[in-house]
């Protein structure tokens, strides 16, 4: 099946479908508020973000409350960052690293 990227107005989505029609649909069913900016196509079937343009230099974990997070504020960074405030008690800095390194690591 092959991947497909979904570029929307707050978005960018990572994911397989059998067609660009189906890739719409799935964009359009988890964040149906979203206007779709572009869909392309793969070249490939996997998707590769590199650590060292990220500047990641450390090793990094994926953190579940982070990506939990993430998934209740549906890809609102702000508010993920709110979130996480409050479920671990950090502060605003611990909370936007913890967040940005969990978009970061593909949530």
């Amino acid at each position: 099946m092959p991947l497909y990227e979904i570029e929307t107005d707050s978005h960018i989505m990572i994911g397989w479908a059998e067609s660009k029609e189906g890739a719409e649909a799935i964009a359009k069913e988890h964040y149906p508020e979203d206007q779709i900016i572009r869909i392309t196509k793969r070249p490939r079937d996997i998707w590769v973000i590199s650590k060292r343009l990220l500047g990641i230099k450390e090793p990094a974990e994926p953190c579940d409350t982070a990506r939990d997070c993430l998934a209740r504020a549906r890809g609102d960074k702000l508010h993920a960052i709110r979130l996480y405030m409050m479920d671990t008690g950090v502060d605003l800095h611990e909370a936007q690293r913890a967040i940005e390194t969990n978009m970061s690591l593909g949530w």
